[in-house]
């Protein structure tokens, strides 16, 4: 099994990799410029001795391993590209006790010849010194050929991944299935991950996840987040939050597929779909009839305000829809006839939210109300954002979001009209069907009276003395 990675090299790589030995001096003065230590400086840790045993598993590809940081910078100067990313730096991981030196350092090669070999070059080296062997790509971000830079994304990861697939294949080694597509991950996760250390990046992930949990709505884990003393960054196309101690904002998409503005939506809607809480029964002993199978389907027992809501359409003779009242709806049910709309949609919100009483329903609409507030409170920010821009494109950026979120506030609004209806409803509607019982069962009992003077064959009115 071998993983891989791939990420790029900056001015700065020092603060990203602890590299034992100082980057040294060259004669040519254009060399030892601040821009080009990094490109040293990781060469040198791709070549160390002390991981790579006396160097015998270090390959040049298109170059020399012992002046590739001459020659790559040489190329750079070429066609005058000094600037920007220096190089990038790949990793292929074995798992441990799976590959000899010799068999990774050979597919190490074979894979950069084949990604490679023709434009660019590559320093590949092996390392030895963990219980996993791992090779190091050091690629020039210029190309020798045409001056051409290397642009790392999404389908030239694939690229790498798919090549090393199929290379450890072909030497009977295991590979990951079912691989998540995506970016590589930063290259301080993976030694940390490596080293079995945490990171920031992980910590931040760990603490949105806390926030999502105890969040009903979106307002609710932005507030979480800066109560865990992040500054969050909301208003703008990614959101980003900034942990504290640390300079750079982190959008939240890039913490993976699941950090995403909408991932994150989609997992606090989770939490308001009420989880159903098993309770042990001991199952009452039936009596067996004769001929007769027991009725193995149950379904659930409606109770509160959706019992009440589904009584009262039967009475007003719209449930069953398959089958069609041959009673006369009462008087009293009339009115509401032309509100049957209304009730219709009070029927399925309390259905759909399982709203079984009024305790439940104020909750909902509580949590409704706040995620109002907080939709307004983005949108009255994004009006703001929209007096003071000038650029066009993100004028129309940000006219389209508040549309986005004047849109969801309309259907929010809509379903804390149908709460409100249904507090101020329910409560008549329990009075007239109270007094639609009562004339039901006097009518019933007149009815057994009226039965029981025919079986007797007196006319109404008669009386023994």
């Amino acid at each position: 099994m071998a993983t891989t990675a791939i990420w790029d090299v900056k001015d700065r790589l020092d603060r990203v990799i602890n590299y034992a030995s100082n980057p040294g001096k060259t004669e040519n003065q254009d060399f030892s410029s601040r821009n080009l230590k990094g490109l040293q400086n990781v060469l040198e840790y791709a070549a160390r001795e002390d991981k790579t045993e006396m160097q015998y598993y270090v390959t040049g590809i298109n170059c020399d391993p012992s002046t590739a940081y001459k020659q790559m910078s040489q190329t750079k100067l070429q066609f005058q590209k000094q600037d920007g990313i220096l190089a990038f730096h790949g990793y292929q991981s074995f798992a441990p006790g799976e590959a000899t030196p010799e068999t990774a350092h050979t597919i190490g090669v074979k894979l950069a010849q084949e990604l490679w070999g023709g434009r660019f070059e590559v320093v590949v080296s092996t390392h030895l010194d963990k219980n996993h062997l791992h090779n190091h790509f050091v690629l020039n971000s210029v190309s020798f050929a045409d001056g051409k830079r290397y642009y790392d994304n999404k389908a030239t990861y694939a690229q790498l991944r798919q090549a090393s697939d199929r290379l450890c294949k072909e030497y009977s080694l295991s590979v990951i299935e079912n691989a998540q597509d995506g970016r590589s991950e930063h290259y301080a996760e993976w030694k940390a991950g490596q080293e079995g250390k945490p990171t920031w990046r992980g910590l931040i992930r760990k603490d949105v996840d806390k926030a999502i949990s105890a969040s009903m709505t979106f307002t609710q884990f932005i507030a979480t987040l800066r109560k865990q003393g992040y500054e969050v960054k909301t208003g703008v196309k990614y959101i980003a939050v900034r942990p504290q101690g640390k300079e750079r904002f982190v959008r939240l998409k890039t913490l993976g597929e699941d950090y995403s503005e909408d991932a994150i939506k989609e997992r606090i809607l989770k939490n308001r779909i009420p989880k159903k809480q098993e309770v042990l029964v001991e199952p009452k002993q039936k009596r067996m009839i004769a001929g007769r199978s027991p009725n193995l389907k149950k379904t659930r027992k409606l109770k509160g305000l959706q019992a009440l809501y589904f009584h009262y359409l039967y009475k007003m003779g719209i449930l069953p829809k398959h089958t069609a009242s041959n009673k006369r709806t009462h008087f009293l049910l009339h009115e509401d006839i032309r509100h049957l709309q209304e009730l219709t949609a009070q029927t399925k919100l309390l259905c759909k939210h399982r709203i079984e009483n009024s305790e439940q329903l104020l909750s909902h609409q509580s949590i409704l109300e706040q995620e109002m507030a907080g939709l307004a409170a983005e949108r009255k920010s994004l009006y703001h954002l929209l007096r003071r821009c000038q650029d066009g494109a993100q004028i129309a950026e940000y006219k389209q979001q508040i549309a986005g979120f004047s849109k969801k506030l309309s259907l929010l609004r809509k379903e804390v009209k149908l709460c409100t209806g249904i507090l101020s409803r329910s409560e008549a509607m329990k009075e007239i069907l109270s007094q639609i019982r009562i004339e039901e069962n006097e009518q019933r009992r007149e009815e057994k009276d009226h039965e029981q003077r025919s079986r007797s064959g007196r006319p109404n009115g008669q009386y023994e003395p």
